[in-house]
């Protein structure tokens, strides 16, 4: 099913890989931003693939992304406290599941990006694509992406306002104006959390201060040419507790510590030019990116990790179709990437990649291929390669798979490490992941959809510490495989005009190559969901059940033993009541019951809290 793309699905084309085609609009249905080296339309996609829209966030109120993460198929989330959250997808590490904000990498340097308070108020939508992105995304996209897209500008002039308050404290504003030949838009959100007790102990609470700001512009230079920035900036300070590590029963593990505390200082910045010719049918696209992290602990020196990349990419309709449209479409790209650490100021790493993809429409299949080579200045070459297909039955049933391969290159601590009793092993290779899905799409009544897919995994050559001696460690590619295997369900259906259900549930078995369970990665996840409209539209009610079962993950203390942690059971409410067509009053409850969770061994969930607030459009 074909629609017209909103003006903000168009523009966010444009901003992140195509032209925004001043003279003319294509329909080009739902798109996928981060689907391919250009974005490609969902029904197309062979991939496994789940998006949260701006609404959906709305109307759920969730603030945060990794509130938005939590009920997907496929990703489990965990965190020593909301301001150190691990993602993983189908159970591979969390450095092995790359995060972009608009297209360019969250994480500077060598590290996984750690989601903390980052807002959904500047949040145009989230994709997640599941299985190894390698091809288009190189490193760390080994076991999944997560593209977070943040609003743009559309027609006219544009004024938001959120506040909020209870458990935490929170301010959002977004400003936009769009004319004939471009835009610009500013994002602010400030958020004042006084947190809770990370231990459990009933302690100090360990709080959380973030403010962030999102400049973006596009402008029209002429017909066949498009530039593009954006350029984020947020910074933010937060409490943790201390960890003991000669500790010899739980209660004193995790430890109430009001001196402890880290400042971080994020920026990414991207600037790209799109150049159109052959009526549409050849683009051409450069674009340079930035990210830029710092991070310090109470008051030290701050480790400072950086990333910077050139892109050039060609797309060429195959069959004399735009490029927008064209049923064979062949993308090219060169990129060259440089990332370094203050932690490690001897060992910039830089690479250059090569790579290929073709898209195409074949006996009623959608069809897409690529390979790509890394060349890599410090270590071993990569190769990666990816297939995925789709077929329209038609009737709501759709079948859709994939298979490829992924890479996670060495971190500088693996690599060059000499402290903490640890030596470096400068001759690792990079982690390779073997991925296949199988998946079918179905309707569910005459309103729904449902979605079962099954997935096999198998991760080579692992990075793992061992022992050199007394007190002494160094790090070494595995041998053998680290399986992971599972399955992913989905299903949404509208009952009635005024009432949607949701449910997601997943099974995943992960293993090391030694047989034992992988740690923090839980086997059944079951997420259960419902919105009802009442007062002829004007209000709106959401509740959502999430149960989490079959975690497990290490006890630093005694034996070291892995143990599986409590299963849990979280309700979260939420509602919506237009005041006037301009004002809207907004409440939630999170964790209604005041369940006890625990995702990290040791350190204490959050416990019930309360909100209100107001939305305002002007």
């Amino acid at each position: 099913m074909r629609r017209i793309l909103s003006s903000v699905s168009l523009l966010a084309l444009g901003l992140s890989t195509q032209p925004a085609m001043a003279q003319e609009y294509y329909d080009l249905g739902t798109l996928i931003l981060s689907g391919g080296l250009t974005p490609i339309e969902q029904a197309n996609l062979g991939r496994a693939v789940t998006v949260v829209t701006g609404d959906e966030i709305e109307e759920r109120g969730l603030t945060t992304v990794q509130e938005a993460l939590r009920a997907l198929p496929g990703v489990a989330v965990n965190g020593s406290g909301d301001s150190f959250t691990q993602v993983r997808i189908r159970g591979g590490e969390a450095n092995h599941t790359l995060i972009l904000i608009d297209g360019i990498e969250a994480a500077g340097g060598d590290g996984e990006y750690i989601l903390s308070g980052l807002e959904t108020a500047m949040i145009e939508r989230i994709e997640v694509l599941r299985g190894p992105q390698s091809v288009v995304y190189g490193s760390n996209a080994s076991a999944g992406v997560i593209n977070i897209v943040t609003r743009r500008a559309t027609p006219g002039l544009t004024r938001d306002i959120q506040i909020e308050t209870g458990a935490a404290h929170r301010a959002s504003g977004f400003f936009g104006w769009r004319g004939t030949r471009g835009g610009v838009s500013l994002a602010l959100s400030h958020l004042d959390d006084q947190g809770y007790d990370n231990s459990g102990d009933g302690g100090e609470r360990d709080g959380i201060r973030r403010s962030t700001a999102i400049l973006s512009a596009d402008y029209t230079l002429s017909d066949t040419l498009v530039l593009d920035v954006t350029l984020r900036r947020s910074r933010e300070h937060y409490d943790f507790d201390s960890t003991n590590w000669a500790a010899t029963d739980a209660d004193g593990y995790v430890v109430d510590d009001p001196t402890q505390y880290s400042d971080r200082d994020e920026m990414t910045a991207g600037l790209g030019l799109t150049y159109t010719t052959l009526g549409g049918r050849l683009t051409h696209r450069v674009s340079l990116a930035t990210t830029q992290n710092s991070q310090a602990n109470n008051g030290a020196a701050p480790t400072d990790t950086r990333s910077d990349a050139a892109h050039y990419r060609l797309s060429f309709g195959l069959d004399g179709a735009p490029v927008e449209t064209s049923a064979h479409l062949l993308n090219a790209m060169v990129e060259w990437e440089r990332d370094s650490s203050s932690s490690n100021p001897l060992y910039d790493r830089t690479s250059t990649s090569y790579a290929l993809e073709y898209r195409g429409e074949i006996g009623g299949w959608s069809v897409q291929a690529g390979a790509r080579h890394d060349d890599n200045s410090v270590f071993a070459d990569a190769r990666t390669w990816t297939l995925a297909a789709a077929y329209d039955f038609g009737g709501g049933w759709r079948l859709h798979g994939s298979a490829g391969t992924g890479v996670v290159n060495p971190s500088y601590f693996e690599l060059y490490a000499n402290a903490f009793g640890y030596v470096g092993n400068p001759n690792l290779a990079p982690e390779r992941n073997r991925s296949i899905d199988l998946g079918l799409e179905m309707p569910l009544g005459d309103t729904g959809t449902l979605d079962v897919t099954v997935f096999r995994e198998a991760l080579t050559d692992e990075i793992t510490a061992v022992s050199t001696g007394p007190g002494s460690f160094s790090y070494i590619n595995q041998t053998g495989d680290s399986l992971r295997h599972g399955a992913e369900i989905s299903a949404r259906t509208q009952v009635s005009d005024t009432l949607s259900l949701r449910a997601a549930y997943t099974y995943l078995q992960a293993e090391n190559p030694d047989g034992s369970v992988e740690i923090r990665r839980p086997q059944h996840e079951l997420a259960l969901g419902a919105s009802w409209g009442f007062a002829q539209g004007r209000g709106r009610l959401s509740a959502d059940l999430r149960h989490v079962r079959g975690n497990w993950d290490t006890q630093f203390w005694g034996a070291n033993a892995t143990v599986e942690l409590p299963a849990y059971t979280t309700v979260d409410v939420a509602a919506q009541y237009d005041l006037s067509t301009r004002m809207t009053l907004v409440g939630r409850v999170s964790n209604l019951f005041d369940a006890e969770v625990m995702d990290v061994w040791g350190y204490a969930g959050r416990g019930r809290a309360a909100y209100v607030g107001l939305q305002a459009r002007f």
